[in-house]
């Protein structure tokens, strides 16, 4: 499926359960893994926003599997073990809007140029090798539901008062030229605490941002523009979903 597929199956799907949301949970804290998520987090925003229950520290769009498949790659590089790589991926959740930031990895992961290109192209055509390697019988069913149980982990502990907990995430932001972009965030008990921003970057990660920034806006727009064109009384959706 293209992103486009995936938009026009989930789009509705994500309006109106976090409508559902809003609704019935307004304080509730949502995390949204279903993609495309540079244009899923927007609809769940604008729909939030419908409500009057919108907060931006409480709407998480999960990329945690971009900064797996980079923690992992690298620690196969250095011969390391993945589950003490932290590789920060920002940006978004699609092509080249995802942005490996691998000289800020822990621990250090220095690279030649050539190896840093091939692995940072890799990392964002990842979930492609699995649909080859499963001969177009799957795709990244495991390895996404792994994903979402580790940010999920991460958010409950940070909420139960866990210090010191860090996950990059597609949030409302300002740190980049575009509404929502993905950096490493300080959760807490009411979700976002600090966005630790972009951090220090080569000539070579700020032209990946330079280039990825034009297809951000675009998708966020189409996801904003989305839920503007629904049906709507008042606050509540006026046409139901069949599907759901």
């Amino acid at each position: 499926m293209t992103r486009d597929d995936l938009f026009n199956t989930n789009a509705s799907i994500v309006a109106t359960l976090t409508a559902a949301c809003a609704q019935h949970g307004p304080e509730a804290v949502i995390c949204v893994i279903s993609n495309p998520v540079n244009s899923t987090i927007p609809i769940a925003t604008e729909v939030f926003k419908k409500h009057g229950a919108y907060d931006p520290n409480k709407i998480f769009g999960v990329t945690t599997l971009d900064i797996v498949r980079a923690n992992t790659f690298i620690a196969e590089l250095k011969g390391l073990d993945p589950t003490r790589v932290n590789v920060p991926v920002i940006g978004g959740d699609a092509g080249k809007t995802v942005i490996p930031l691998i000289p800020q990895c822990a621990p250090e992961a220095d690279l030649p140029q050539d190896p840093l290109t091939a692995v940072t192209g890799r990392i964002p055509e990842a979930g492609t090798e699995v649909v080859k390697a499963k001969a177009g019988a799957g795709s990244a069913t495991l390895s996404m539901a792994y994903a979402g149980a580790r940010f999920v982990f991460s958010l409950a502990g940070a909420m139960n008062g866990k210090e010191g907990v860090v996950e990059c995430s597609f949030v409302k932001s300002q740190e980049a030229d575009c509404a929502y972009f993905s950096t490493p965030l300080l959760l807490g008990k009411k979700g976002i605490k600090k966005n630790l921003g972009i951090g220090k970057i080569s000539p070579f990660e700020e032209k990946m941002i330079a280039e990825a920034i034009p297809e951000l806006k675009a998708s966020i727009k189409k996801g904003e523009e989305f839920v503007k064109n629904m049906k709507w009384k008042g606050s509540q959706l006026a046409v139901r979903f069949p599907n759901l």
